[in-house]
């Protein structure tokens, strides 16, 4: 189990999110960035067992406090629409990475649906990441192109999506294809399919080899 945290950025902003620490040191982070609903419970279960795993992680908490309840996509669209994505990306995430990399260990970034295109951002633009992941996510053209992709990538895109729909997918692989290594995979299943706390999402099968697939490639790029 992790806790409730505090972290500076260089000109002493204050940020708060979980972390889930490994016993011992100089262990590699991950910064595990959450969807649209906010620091709910289950991501700080994937914290948790990111942890179980070896790595210390750590979800910044981008709503300061709001979680949105599941059904109320109105209110989880509201928040997200409040974000600046670059932003976000080259402060909050920023100073997580910093925080992470305190022990001298290499740093990775995820995230999920809207952490999955902060996820891309970071890749694209911060010097302190390692390697990234993402989980059906994609930022706008305005915000970055593929081709700007910096370090080690992963995606994890479901066929059934209407947000990052297999056509954007599609524009989105076509572009990173001269980036390497780039790794990019989908899944017959929903937009969300990582999230057991949401049944009409959570496809077990598929999310277990989701997370087998970036142990694996953390494993190779952390290392």
């Amino acid at each position: 189990m992790g806790t409730s945290i505090t972290f500076r950025g260089e000109d002493g902003t204050e940020f708060s999110g979980y972390l889930a620490k490994v016993g011992r040191a100089y262990a590699p982070g991950v910064i595990v960035v959450p969807e649209w609903w906010g620091l709910q419970g289950q991501i700080k279960g994937i914290c948790d067992r990111f942890a179980a795993a070896g790595y210390e992680a750590l979800a910044p908490d981008l709503y300061r406090g709001t979680v949105v309840p599941y059904h109320d996509t109105a209110a989880a669209d509201r928040e997200m629409k409040s974000l600046d994505f670059i932003k976000t990306t080259d402060q909050t995430i920023r100073s997580a990475a910093r925080y992470l990399k305190q022990s001298g260990a290499k740093v990775a970034l995820t995230g999920f649906c809207l952490g999955g295109a902060v996820a891309i951002l970071g890749a694209m633009r911060l010097p302190e990441i390692d390697a990234a992941v993402c989980y059906y996510g994609l930022p706008s053209i305005a915000e970055g192109q593929p081709v700007e992709l910096q370090v080690p990538f992963q995606a994890h895109f479901a066929n059934i999506d209407d947000w990052c729909t297999p056509a954007a997918v599609d524009r989105f692989q076509a572009a990173a294809k001269s980036r390497q290594p780039v790794e990019i995979y989908r899944y017959d299943a929903a937009h969300g399919f990582m999230n057991e706390e949401r049944p009409n999402a959570h496809q077990r099968q598929v999310a277990e080899l989701a997370w087998a697939r970036t142990l694996d490639f953390l494993g190779k790029h952390l290392a």
